[in-house]
């Protein structure tokens, strides 16, 4: 796809949601300026209502078709395919309303364009003011202090735990240094792109490796995957600091350590990622953990808008992060995993 970025998404339910208010909110704008009085207001409202509302959802029914298209154009020729489209509404309605509706003071095809037109250029530059917001760069910058997570004391722990391996056990340790490599690669590399859920999965079970060579007995993990299409489509290193911060709150304070639950599975066209961790009574680590958290829930609202959520709650001695997503799924990634 080439650069429309800044472009909403047209096929996502919030930006649907947002188009209808922002539209409305004009109309409302307009009907209240054209108006000396409450009566006169409604009388203007209804009359622009009932020519703006069907040209309002043919635009957005046309772009939500066309949107495949728009997105292999270039942000300047997505924009002036959406204004076309707009007008080829606008006009429809026109004659719809010209041939078969009876108006005193029907107004001009120019006019009507002109005033589609200025709304839409209204709403286009709110998302671009809000894709700003919460662009790429920023949200990465954040990730990349999020990805500082993968701590310090992790590489030097993970480091002294292979070394104690290396005479022993060489091949573990190997296999230890390979998890390392394939873990910091990931997590140097640019991640703007969604990815197949397996491919995340296999850098969780790299992670948790590492993780296990220092914790042993006291890390385990419980894997309920089993169902789940792996070619799924996820914002990159979703999972991957949710566990970590359940073996750093959950398991690290617990002198018996505990067991960490990842569960995947759809529902409808949904994705839920639930996972659970102990909790121990007095943890330290709150704010770095709300950190986390209020990350990931910005790089979901920038991939998909209303259609994610995260939530995080405490249930006795048992934190629970659970997120949902649309369910987009790689039709040309056909790679299996086990769980």
């Amino acid at each position: 796809m080439k650069n429309t970025s800044r472009l909403p998404n047209l096929r996502n339910l919030g930006v649907a949601l947002r188009i209808l208010i922002i539209a409305n909110f004009a109309l409302i704008l307009g009907a209240f300026i054209l108006s000396d009085g409450m009566q006169t207001f409604m009388y203007q409202l209804t009359s622009i209502s009932t020519f703006a509302q069907p040209t309002l959802l043919i635009s957005l029914f046309l772009l939500y078709s066309g949107y495949p298209l728009i997105c292999k154009l270039s942000y300047a020729g997505a924009i002036a395919a959406t204004f076309i489209l707009i007008a080829l509404s606008a006009a429809a309605v026109h004659a719809f309303f010209s041939q078969f509706w009876i108006f005193t003071e029907l107004p001009s095809l120019a006019r009507v364009i002109l005033y589609a037109w200025v709304i839409s250029a209204l709403t286009l530059y709110y998302f671009n003011l809000h894709h700003r917001a919460y662009s790429p760069a920023v949200t990465e910058a954040r990730l990349q202090a999020l990805q500082a997570r993968i701590r310090p004391h992790f590489l030097f722990n993970s480091l002294n735990a292979v070394l104690s391996l290396i005479r022993d056990q060489p091949k573990q340790a190997e296999t230890a240094l390979e998890d390392m490599a394939d873990l910091f690669r990931v997590l140097m590399a640019e991640n703007r792109e969604l990815v197949p859920l397996a491919q995340e999965i296999a850098l969780c079970r790299q992670y948790l490796a590492l993780e296990k060579l220092r914790l042993d007995e006291r890390l385990n993990v419980e894997w309920l995957i089993d169902e789940v299409p792996p070619d799924i489509l996820i914002p990159p290193l979703l999972l991957q600091p949710l566990i970590e911060n359940a073996v750093y709150h959950g398991i690290e304070p617990s002198a018996s350590g505990g067991t960490i639950t990842i569960q995947i599975y759809t529902k409808q066209n949904e994705v839920h990622l639930l996972l659970k961790n102990p909790c121990t009574a007095h943890n330290k680590h709150h704010n770095g953990n709300n950190m986390a958290l209020k990350n990931i829930k910005e790089r979901l609202t920038l991939h998909f808008d209303l259609e994610a959520s995260l939530k995080s709650k405490q249930l006795g001695d048992t934190y629970q992060v659970h997120i949902i997503l649309p369910n987009q799924q790689h039709k040309t990634y056909a790679q299996s995993y086990s769980s």
